[in-house]
């Protein structure tokens, strides 16, 4: 071994560090000879005052040399000089200066090893951003620009000072990755001070344990990760059979792992390893900072969260610096770092949606759009390839949130995976609590693939779908759901003359929805709203009832005819409604007997999930619905039809199809614990079904409402209520309204979350 080798890169002895008379740290010493050194601990432990000492930003006793040269008393400027390279805790970037300007500021010239263009070939996102600000980065993109920066001044040690605190594990994983590469060539030294865990074990060839401003212990990286029970002592690591050992002074962050590793003899040199085994979560008191989650959830297999901004934010940039915008109309926003009420407002974010494979470029122009319209953005890669992604969140973490895994999505077979990665995102949106819009744009696939995600979000939330398909026949795509189709013009592939305006057009149309988010017209009281369901053959019952309540609600009828339920039940879910009137509940007989205006198996679904305030009638049950009447299926041609107009085709109901529709309905009925009031008109359930009209037939209607009466489980809050009325008669207007305000009375969790949605005291 040569003089220039045996010297140590870092040799810090007895150092000593007060601030005023508190002894922060005590006689600390260590050495890096070379590779990578990581210092751990506790949060107050003294790492960043380590850091802080080593650079000569507090002042302190003892010992600290580089490369063998005593550099301590030294002030920052001239230690950077000689080859220490300083990556803060917090980043510490520049708001007003562009990526590019930050590191054409550090660049040192002449023929140093690390030079702008090498900070972006290792950095590619960077060279994407290069022309964006140090406030408009995330989290994750200013800790690459702060280590680049730190890299242009061709340091022979790297001091990283918590270089993954606030990062999404994706960005931590390329983090950690570029550390192991700087230490497998050799070039830099690094002295990593970090309270992830897995990164320091991961990345070292020793640690540095510190406890209260000393070094307890200094060994290889691999036997701490053997060593359970030293963890345990050291920083209160436990697995899941007994809890953390309690420190009153350590704040309560629970650690997640992303690798379990284990030590096996390889001749006479301890070999870390890997090990595929999925092992218990582990907590800890005072450590690390990310949430672990559902305990049954190992972290081998954690599904990577992006609340934190969506992959990367920083809480100390963003709150600062980020634009504010809703995430709900009107309603409480949440924090896109942790998911937090901020009363109304927060930092939260367009996802851009799409196949990056093969719309990558357009996508990447929709998300700088937005960016240059002040809008945080997230860009979520959908596709199958397995290509490599430029996207934020990459396909493996959405394929992560589906029910069966990853695995279920990358099959090998691009119809199942393509179907797989659909669900996969539609519950990957649905746990984010930071959606203040999503944007797509691609071609029947993509659109196919991004929707129904869209359709799972609330209504209000910002939806705009860019597609070659949105000339045509769009009911698949949007549904019940206010999704915006802005049709391509041209196909989505490339940016050209047209699809640039097209994009750009899209990209706005977002930005506008999302930035005034929430703005009323009316300065007036907002009414509570109230959803009804009307038929023409049950619009008399309805107009009744909206005259005797539209001083006191804002009334909302939806057409029964299949996609008026489910957007009526879209928004209860929403929270857009609080309290409905269901009179019309004819879809239930299409869906049960062949009809074409279902609402599908899923009606009252949204009243048994929310438990909103709820008041149904059997209106329009003797009837299913058909087209043209050369459209009704041929083994109802002899039924008893009749001819609503010349698209509309009525045909009743029988006495046993009305058992079945009946049992279907009070199955629902039991189901439903918010205050409820359903009301059975013995006189008749529609215009045509009266004495003298054509569908007037009491054995149908008796064994409508017995079978609904025979199969109904009253509680206090769940009431069946018999009336010897029409359903068109006053009477009968009356005792729906009468229930609506009983009901209204009674407390309900639908009722808390739609006011609060909607502002509504």
């Amino acid at each position: 071994m040569s003089a220039t080798t045996a010297v140590p890169v870092l040799e810090v002895n007895a150092l000593d560090v007060y601030y005023g008379r508190a002894h922060a740290l005590q006689e600390v010493s260590l050495a890096l000879p070379r590779g990578v050194l990581a210092v751990v601990g506790r949060n107050g432990m003294g790492k960043t005052t380590l850091c802080n000492a080593i650079m000569g930003m507090v002042p302190s006793r003892g010992s600290v040399r580089l490369h063998g040269k005593e550099i301590n008393g030294l002030p920052p400027n001239r230690i950077s000089d000689l080859g220490i390279g300083y990556v803060p805790q917090g980043r510490r970037v520049w708001p007003s200066l562009s990526v590019d300007e930050h590191l054409r500021l550090a660049a040192r010239g002449g023929k140093a090893s690390w030079t702008v263009e090498r900070v972006y070939q290792t950095f590619p996102r960077l060279a994407e951003r290069r022309r964006n600000g140090g406030s408009q980065l995330s989290g994750g993109e200013q800790q690459m620009l702060a280590i680049g920066r730190a890299l242009l001044s061709n340091p022979t040690l790297l001091l990283m000072d918590e270089p993954t605190e606030g990062l999404a594990p994706v960005i931590v994983e390329q983090v950690a990755t570029m550390l192991s590469t700087l230490a497998r060539e050799g070039e830099v030294a690094v002295l990593l001070i970090e309270q992830n865990l897995g990164v320091a074990l991961r990345v070292a060839d020793d640690i540095a344990v510190m406890v209260n401003g000393r070094v307890a212990r200094f060994m290889p990286a691999a036997a701490l990760a053997a060593d359970e029970a030293l963890q345990q002592q050291l920083l209160g690591v436990k697995g899941a059979a007994g809890e953390a050992e309690e420190d009153s002074g350590a704040a309560d962050t629970p650690m997640a792992e992303s690798r379990v590793f284990t030590v096996r003899r390889a001749g006479d040199e301890h070999v870390v390893a890997a090990e595929p085994v999925r092992p218990a979560p582990l907590t800890v008191r005072g450590y690390t900072r990310w949430n672990a989650g559902d305990p049954n959830i190992t972290p081998v297999d954690r599904v990577v969260r992006v609340d934190e901004a969506a992959a990367s934010v920083d809480p100390e940039t963003t709150r600062s610096s980020a634009p504010v915008t809703p995430a709900q109309p009107g309603g409480t926003a949440m924090h896109a770092e942790d998911g937090t009420a901020s009363g109304g407002s927060a930092q939260a974010v367009v996802y851009v949606a799409g196949t990056f494979d093969t719309k990558g470029r357009e996508l990447v122009f929709i998300r700088t759009c937005l960016e240059r319209a002040g809008v945080r953005v997230l860009s979520v890669d959908l596709s199958t390839s397995g290509k490599p992604s430029p996207a934020q969140v990459g396909p493996g973490e959405v394929a992560r949130h589906h029910p069966r895994g990853a695995h279920a999505v990358f099959t090998g077979d691009r119809g199942t995976a393509v179907e797989a990665m659909t669900r996969a995102f539609e519950v990957y949106i649905t746990t984010r609590r930071d959606v203040a819009g999503l944007i797509s744009a691609g071609g029947s696939g993509g659109t196919a693939l991004v929707t129904p995600a869209m359709r799972a979000l609330p209504i209000g939330t910002p939806k705009l779908m860019v597609s070659t398909m949105a000339s045509g026949d769009v009911k698949p795509y949007v549904g019940p759901s206010d999704i915006c189709m802005m049709y391509s013009v041209t196909d989505v592939s490339g940016i050209n003359r047209i699809s640039e305006k097209v994009l750009s057009n899209a990209a706005h149309a977002m930005a506008g929805m999302v930035l005034n988010a929430g703005r009323a017209w009316q300065a007036a009281p907002v009414k509570p709203a109230l959803g009804l369901t009307m038929f023409g053959v049950t619009t008399p019952c309805v107009q009744g009832v909206m005259q005797q309540l539209q001083d006191e609600y804002d009334c909302l009828t939806f057409h029964a005819t299949g996609t008026g339920g489910q957007s009526m039940e879209k928004l209860v879910d929403s929270g857009l409604l609080n309290a409905v009137l269901d009179i019309t509940t004819t879809e239930v007989a299409d869906e049960l007997v062949g009809g074409i205006l279902t609402a599908g198996p899923e009606r009252f679904e949204s009243i048994i999930r929310t438990g909103i305030p709820y008041v149904a009638a059997c209106g329009a049950l003797d009837m299913v619905n058909f087209a043209a009447m050369d459209t009704v299926p041929a083994h109802f041609r002899t039924r008893n039809l009749y001819r609503h107009n010349s698209n509309v085709t009525l045909m009743r109901t029988t006495p046993e199809e009305c058992r079945r529709i009946g049992e279907w309905i009070v199955a629902k009925l039991n189901r439903m614990d918010g205050p409820v009031r359903f009301l059975i008109p013995e006189g008749g359930v529609s215009m045509l079904d009266a004495p003298g009209k054509a569908f007037w037939d009491p054995a149908a209607d008796k064994a409508l409402f017995d079978s609904i009466a025979r199969g109904f489980r009253a509680t206090p809050r769940r009431q069946l209520i018999r009336l010897p009325h029409h359903l068109n008669d006053p009477a009968f207007i009356d005792a729906l309204v009468s229930a609506l305000r009983e009901v209204r009375a009674l407390p309900s969790p639908g009722e808390a979350t739609s006011n609060a949605r909607q502002g509504i005291r």
